[in-house]
């Protein structure tokens, strides 16, 4: 489809410029050209010069990179080696440009995946769209949402397009000026664990090669491309959601958020009041991080008192005056395992109402 118009933008052009011109791709075959004799021919010996990403001269023609990266997909050629030929070429290509990005919003797999997640695109149309794209619609697919904590100005859109080089089948693009998405295609019967570690796997590489730290969400494994929409908003949640909750882990995935997802989503009026009446005013304040680490723990160890004091390198006896301690400060005994749930609860509502400073 590219090429088609491509061909008729230069053909336009041959009115107006009296010399051969045309539009090379990245495999330096000529897929237009003012000279129809010349089409389909073979320049593959420029693939040395194309991949340095700027204008160059060979064979008598001046040549245009339409993108000023590693080996661009489409370059201009225009006959001659002049200053003018130069001219000719900076606007073809600009001319080219405008007519790919056009091309690419209206028509590419990508960009209909992109207005599928963003909800930008009527329901009814997208069936039609992915048999004008030829695009599975019944594949498995999931969105994962990868968020830039901190960056050291690598472009992280490549380093993270690097882990799906096949882009027929994954899609990567970016969502906000910190956000970018990955559409994959899977199997149906993938576990959770194994999308965990695939993300962990990105998260690590951009943390340890790239100098780039990220958080990424996980929404849920969804047939058919309508339903993208739904894994991307989940993706969404997940991270905004699982970053109110627990700051220091970078992976999040929807379906292990929890209570926290219906914590979230209740009015921060009503978590005030809930705190208001499960704790002493002040009381949880009071609680130091040692002391929220010993609860943290003791919960992880299903309110085992021994085993948490073996994790905790202290002895028995100084863990129950430690819980002993906390009941006395918020009223609740830890060791009961209703009070407990009251309690993990409660510790939850705070750090949602710290996430929402403003509403509270």
């Amino acid at each position: 489809m590219p090429n088609r118009l491509f061909q008729g933008t230069i053909h336009q052009m041959r009115d107006y410029i009296d010399r051969t011109v045309g539009v090379i791709d990245d495999e330096g075959r000529v897929i237009a050209c003012s000279d129809p004799s010349k089409l389909d021919s073979s320049r593959e010996h420029l693939a040395l010069d194309l991949s340095e990403g700027h204008i160059f001269v060979r064979d008598g023609y001046t040549y245009q990179p339409l993108d000023s990266v590693q080996q661009p997909e489409y370059s201009v050629f225009v006959e001659g080696t002049d200053e003018m030929a130069a001219r000719y070429a900076g606007i073809l290509a600009v001319s080219i440009s405008g007519i790919r990005q056009y091309y690419e919003k209206k028509y590419t797999r990508g960009s209909f995946i992109k207005s599928v997640i963003q909800d930008s695109i009527l329901p009814e149309d997208i069936p039609v769209k992915a048999r004008e794209l030829h695009f599975n619609t019944e594949m498995a697919r999931v969105v994962l949402l990868v968020r830039i904590v901190s960056a050291s100005g690598v472009p992280v859109i490549d380093a993270i397009q690097n882990f799906f080089p096949d882009k027929q089948k994954d899609f990567v693009f970016p969502t906000s000026e910190h956000d970018v998405a990955i559409v994959t295609e899977i199997s149906q019967d993938v576990e959770s664990k194994d999308l965990e570690k695939l993300a962990r796997s990105i998260a690590d590489t951009l943390s340890g090669v790239y100098n780039t730290h990220v958080a990424i969400g996980i929404g849920t494994v969804v047939v058919g491309v309508k339903d993208l929409t739904r894994s991307f908003q989940e993706a969404q949640a997940a991270l905004e959601i699982g970053q109110a909750f627990d700051a220091e882990r970078a992976i999040f995935r929807y379906d292990d958020l929890g209570i926290a997802r219906l914590i979230y989503q209740l009015p921060v009026t009503l978590c005030a009041q809930f705190l208001s009446e499960v704790f002493v005013t002040g009381s949880i304040e009071s609680l130091d991080q040692e002391t929220l680490f010993t609860i943290q723990t003791f919960f992880e160890n299903n309110l085992n008192v021994s085993e948490t004091a073996r994790k905790l390198f202290i002895h028995r006896s100084t863990l129950v005056y430690r819980l002993e301690k906390i009941k006395k400060l918020t009223g609740l005994d830890l060791r009961e395992f209703s009070q407990a749930i009251t309690f993990e609860i409660a510790l939850m509502v705070k750090k949602h109402l710290n996430a929402n400073p403003a509403k509270y």
